[in-house]
Parts: structure tokens; sequence; C-alpha cells
């Protein structure tokens, strides 16, 4: 079934130096424009990161830093890249937590801001995720191979969430046999700013994620301490959580 569209969507991928949004730089940017009329657009752009990219990100993507090294830098290319990315929607797969975040830094470092809150954002992985089944059933036939009996009954469901966990170590072995490790590797946030140093409550009220204040709402802290946005502003965090601690500034302050 073909996407209806009322404005273009740019379906996106990246590959980069690493994971630390703010740090690492994109080396490859390909997408595909879609526009309401069904015309496409679609382009692979290779950048110089200006960095080495570590060995371990070239197994991942094959991209060496000999491939990109007569390639323009991103910051060339920035304008270019922003009025195709402008007035359009997004999508990719993880792209929420990861693509959206690092392409919105990159512009954000280069002083180019691309509206992403302006913007609805397709992740297709999420789709997968609430669409196919993940009950405790299915994770225990993919598992474990076996049909979980007496399914509800308080110690059958806890005895197969056990075994499951155990499965997973088995199968995939990036996966540290520490709970610290699972704890964090489980959690889950609704991310106000795209790197989760706010999120929202369960009331949908702006809360600090980390430090000294974490669980505090972000409107008492700008209040009781003006020297904390300060601080932000001028420490190593990315672009998009400055600008979202500047909007949240404004927010409260017109209150």
């Amino acid at each position: 079934m073909k996407l209806k569209l009322e404005r273009p969507i740019i379906f996106f991928d990246l590959e980069t130096t690493g994971l630390a949004i703010g740090k690492d730089h994109i080396v490859e940017l390909c997408y595909i424009r879609l526009e309401p009329n069904g015309c496409e657009r679609a382009e692979t752009l290779r950048f110089n990161p200006g960095m080495p990219i570590p060995k371990e990100a070239s197994a991942v993507h094959g991209i060496t830093d000999k491939d990109v090294k007569d390639c323009p830098t991103f910051a060339e290319k920035a304008e270019e890249l922003a009025k195709v990315f402008e007035d359009c929607d997004l999508a990719g797969y993880n792209s929420n937590r990861f693509d959206v975040p690092m392409l919105a830094e990159e512009f954000a470092i280069c002083g180019i801001d691309i509206h992403i809150n302006e913007k609805k954002m397709v992740d297709v992985q999420n789709i997968f995720h609430k669409m196919e089944q993940r009950t405790l059933v299915a994770a225990y036939k993919f598992y474990c191979g076996k049909d979980l009996e007496n399914a509800h009954s308080a110690l059958a469901d806890t005895r197969a969430t056990l075994e499951v966990l155990e499965a997973q170590l088995d199968r995939y072995p990036e996966l540290k046999n520490d709970v610290a490790y699972l704890a964090d590797f489980t959690r889950m946030f609704r991310g106000v700013d795209l790197a989760c140093r706010f999120v929202y409550d369960e009331k949908g009220l702006e809360i600090i994620n980390f430090g000294k204040y974490k669980g505090q709402a972000v409107k008492d802290i700008l209040k009781k301490d003006p020297n904390y946005k300060v601080w932000m502003l001028q420490g190593d965090f990315t672009q998009n959580t400055k600008q979202t601690l500047e909007r949240l500034a404004l927010k409260y302050a017109e209150k």
C-alpha cells in the first residue's frame, strides 16, 4: 500500500564514526525523499568526518578513512542538505533513537536549525515492535522453543520469564550477564529532548533525568537554581538538549 502524504517525507539512514551523539560524526547519509505526488529523489552522500573512523565502526559499515579523505565535510553540504530536509517529515529504522538525534546535532553544530520539533517522525522499528506479538508466550516459544503451559498463572509466568532471560543471555553474547547492566539496557524513557536528559513523567511534566536534580521538575529547578541553565548551556551537552532547555525556560518564563 502506497503512503498517503500531505507533505514530503524523507526516509534516511546514517553511517557514523560511532554512537556518541555530539562527539561522533556522519560519514554517510542515504535518503529517499517522497513527494505527495508520488515522485521520489534518492541520494547517497559521503562526508569526511574530520576525525579518524574507528576500526570498530569501519567493521560495521565498511567505510574507512581512505574512502572519505577527499569527500566534503558535513558543514560544506549542510545548507544544501537543509533545503532538502526543509518542510519534510522523517522516517527510518530505529531513527527516533539514533539517526534523528545524530542528524539534528550535525546541523546544529553548523548553526542550522531544521526544526525537529515541527516534524512528524515515523520509526519503522517501533511499528514492528508494536504490531508483532511480543507476549511472554511468544517470547518463551521463540527463545526457549517450548509452549508455555498454564500461561497467566503467576508461577508459570515467573518461571518462564527467568528462563527467557537466561536464553537471551545465551543467544546474544553482546549482552553482559550483569544485573546493573541489564537494568540500564532495558530502561525506556519518554524523552523531551533527543538525548533524554529531560523526560516526561506520567502527567506530561518535564523532569530532569540525570545528575543531582534527577527526578525533579525542570520548571522548579529553573526557578530555584537559575545557574543550572547557565551550567548546562556551557556544558558538554548536545545542541538539541541545549535548545530544548532554552525552549523550556522560555515556556515557563511566559507563565
